[in-house]
């Protein structure tokens, strides 16, 4: 019997998905949905922009970096050069893709903007589960749809639920993309998980297996131990930031771990994906004053863009009504919650 039998009339009391519309600064008329997990883990789902997630907290820690940018309106047709850094505002998750991850670029196929165009794109939500006490239905999630859709061009579509349970500090992201075109589609995805203070702190732990190299400038890292976070570095500021590519080691589920733990605060999350899925990891590290962040991005491809990765024959393309699905899981890790045997398995990645 749960703890709460007899007692409560509204799942509200204890969480749940609740849906606004944010009505001031740059992110006025901006649709979104506060989930609360009823375990001190809460979050906002932008459902305007891709329906990635912005601000998180596990009681009074902050989870997530928030840019100076902050939440803004969508803006579509911000495809050309570094438009997408002026609509970047961190976040939990910023979604990168469909059809390009990494710098500007241009070539035959076309021109192509930071990042790609799914994050300035709205959602069409078409299902919000909430929990159900009296029938013991734990479960809530919110789906919807995003389209990437040109005529005459590629027809990406996103179908993404975001879910998780009362009572759980945990969600997951099951996404699937179709192509609904009537010619094949290149498919690049990155999910851009972005970390700030007090989670991302001195000391702070990265954790992540596998082999990896340096793709930035080396002289920019500014640390010895590229797993443990440093206190602001003067290296970063402005642009300065290093860039890590993870060819991560998989158990024999396929699955890769990933995350944080900060020993200091006892809070940590961790991360889990299916290698077969995403087979490519990127750390991201710019540890500037104002602009302390470090990112986790599992992905199809490393930020490398479409050009680059279509000469090295490591372009997935989606053949007309082709379909990819993802799924993504992701645990706080804290004294008071209970952790699986793949938590403390996880934990001991720590070097």
């Amino acid at each position: 019997m749960s703890d709460w039998t007899g007692k409560i009339s509204n799942h509200r009391q204890l969480g749940g998905i609740e849906t606004s519309v944010l009505d001031n600064g740059a992110g006025r008329g901006v649709r979104i949905a506060w989930i609360d997990t009823g375990t001190g883990f809460r979050y906002k789902v932008i459902i305007d922009r891709a329906m990635d997630i912005a601000d998180a907290f596990y009681n009074q820690h902050s989870l997530a970096w928030i840019s100076h940018v902050g939440i803004t309106a969508p803006q579509p047709m911000s495809t050309h050069g570094i438009d997408w850094l002026r609509t970047f505002g961190g976040g939990l998750l910023a979604t990168c893709g469909l059809d390009h991850v990494g710098g500007p670029e241009s070539d035959e196929s076309g021109e192509r903007g930071v990042h790609g165009q799914i994050g300035n794109l709205p959602a069409e939500i078409v299902s919000i589960i909430q929990p159900d006490l009296r029938s013991d239905s734990l479960d809530m999630s919110i789906t919807g749809i995003i389209r990437q859709h040109t005529i005459f061009g590629p027809c990406l579509t996103l179908k993404r639920t975001i879910s998780g349970k009362l009572g759980e500090a945990a969600l997951q992201i099951h996404d699937e993309v179709i192509n609904e075109g009537n010619t094949a589609a290149p498919l690049m995805l990155l999910y851009h998980f972005n970390f700030g203070w007090p989670l991302v702190d001195e000391g702070t732990d990265i954790i992540w297996k596998g082999t990896h190299r340096v793709a930035s400038d080396p002289n920019l890292l500014g640390v010895e131990n590229i797993k443990k976070c440093p206190e602001p570095l003067e290296l970063h500021q402005g642009n300065g930031e290093s860039v890590i590519f993870i060819d991560p080691e998989a158990d024999a589920e396929h699955k890769v771990h990933c995350g944080l733990w900060n020993k200091e605060r006892e809070l940590g999350l961790h991360i889990t994906f299916d290698k077969r899925e995403l087979p490519c990891l990127t750390n991201w590290h710019h540890f500037a004053e104002q602009e302390y962040v470090t990112g986790i991005e599992p992905g199809t491809n490393p930020p490398i863009g479409q050009k680059a990765a279509r000469e090295s024959n490591t372009l997935t393309r989606l053949a007309p009504g082709e379909k990819k699905e993802i799924t993504l899981t992701l645990n706080i890790l804290a004294p008071n919650l209970p952790k699986s045997k793949e938590d403390i398995d996880f934990l001991h990645l720590i070097k």
